[in-house]
């Protein structure tokens, strides 16, 4: 195809084709943007977290009256639970993962102040925690029953601090490369704690998946009280609803002067955790939609008047004995051509809206692999919105083109 012509036409019609440029280059720098934010929220969403969250149901209670034997009762609540029918394993948890809360600190090497740590997510619990959260020991071994401490009285040390901890395994690869049991970190004061497991996977309690932050957990053998802490049971995915009736009625049998304040599948903490990411994701999408379906319309309402508007130049070439083909492959050369000059100019564009949203909110670098995917969206919605008027046009009798019909 000869591209003298179609640049001879387009140098008549500056103004439509350079309106059609402009949009196919907002549309792609604005499309590669946003399919690179859908894809980062899908992937935080879809992020795997090691737990058994379709088994897993969740209660935290609290006292209406002052219990100072809240430790003894919190063990009296947890045999309670776990002869409850249909409780594979149940535990005593600081915090929920996707709750509204966590606790974080900072990972060492040394007791050295100076030093800067690593924050990690911490959690705390009683027996039972591995097989009740359905977590996996790629290395070690759980706590033995000496190393667990329970919750302190009054809320001083008790000169027993923690001794062992489990780890997992993004944190034993950033600290050790891989290589953790037996190695001592140091999380809360000057006391060492020793690996004695490691996990394959163990999400943050609140997950942000946006680079190191939130990667990292440890989880220590501190029994929390019922006042600290949530219970958590174990079950099959369709008996939580009647498990979680009875154990809420097993512990208001053990002390009837407590109620429950929160009550949840982990299933349902997770979607709630992620439901503005997944609101982000389909508002993202739409607008990719809406700005190809506008483009796409423009690009057919722009072909077909120039259909309009070159109708004796269309019979002209028909009866110089142009087939219909070449007509066809004459108007979908012309909106390729245009396609690329405005995608070049949306890559550029792209790559801007990139920096300036790394500067102001601190996003990561648009990756080179959605450009592409970009300009092959739009180099193939060009073609398919200039197909109907270039048949058109490509069907145009010779003797009724140039009449002018």
């Amino acid at each position: 195809m000869d591209l003298m012509p179609i640049l001879a036409t387009l140098k008549r019609h500056k103004t439509a084709a350079g309106l059609i440029v402009l949009q196919v280059a907002l549309t792609c720098a604005i499309v590669s943007n946003a399919l690179f934010m859908i894809f980062q929220r899908l992937e935080r969403i879809n992020a795997p977290s090691g737990l058994a969250e379709q088994e897993i149901i969740s209660l935290r209670i609290s006292s209406l009256t002052p219990n100072p034997n809240f430790v003894a009762l919190t063990r009296a609540d947890l045999q309670a639970l776990e002869k409850v029918e249909g409780v594979k394993a149940r535990t005593m948890i600081s915090t929920v993962p996707f709750g509204d809360s966590h606790q974080m600190t900072s990972a060492k090497l040394t007791a050295d102040e100076n030093e800067i740590g690593i924050n990690v997510s911490t959690y705390r619990g009683s027996e039972g925690w591995l097989q009740t959260l359905g977590l996996k020991l790629i290395a070690g071994r759980d706590f033995t029953a000496d190393e667990y401490r329970d919750e302190s009285v009054d809320g001083e040390d008790d000169g027993n601090p923690v001794k062992a901890i489990v780890i997992n395994k993004a944190l034993a690869d950033r600290l050790f490369n891989g290589d953790a049991l037996g190695k001592s970190i140091y999380t809360d004061g000057d006391v060492p704690k020793r690996v004695v497991g490691v996990l394959e996977q163990l999400i943050s309690a609140q997950p942000t998946g946006d680079g190191e932050q939130g990667r990292y957990a440890v989880f220590s053998p501190e029994r929390p009280s019922y006042r600290s802490g949530n219970f958590l049971l174990r079950t099959s995915p369709e008996a939580r609803d009647r498990v979680m009736k009875a154990a809420i009625a097993a512990l208001a049998q053990n002390d009837p002067l407590r109620i429950v304040r929160e009550k949840n599948k982990l299933s349902d903490m997770r979607e709630a955790y992620y439901r503005q990411d997944s609101f982000m994701v389909w508002l993202l999408i739409s607008v990719c939609i809406a700005l190809l379906i506008v483009t796409a319309f423009g690009i057919v309402g722009l072909a077909s008047f120039w259909v309009q508007q070159r109708t004796k130049m269309i019979g002209t070439r028909r009866a110089l004995g142009a087939t219909r083909g070449q007509i066809l492959r004459y108007f979908q050369a012309e909106n390729f051509l245009l396609s690329t000059m405005g995608i070049v100019l949306g890559v550029a564009a792209a790559f801007g809206i990139s920096l300036m949203l790394m500067k102001f909110y601190e996003m990561p670098r648009l990756p080179l692999v959605y450009v592409p995917v970009s300009a092959l969206a739009l180099w193939a919605l060009g073609q398919l919105a200039v197909w109907s008027p270039a048949r058109r046009a490509a069907a145009l009798p010779p003797v009724a083109a140039l009449r002018g019909a």
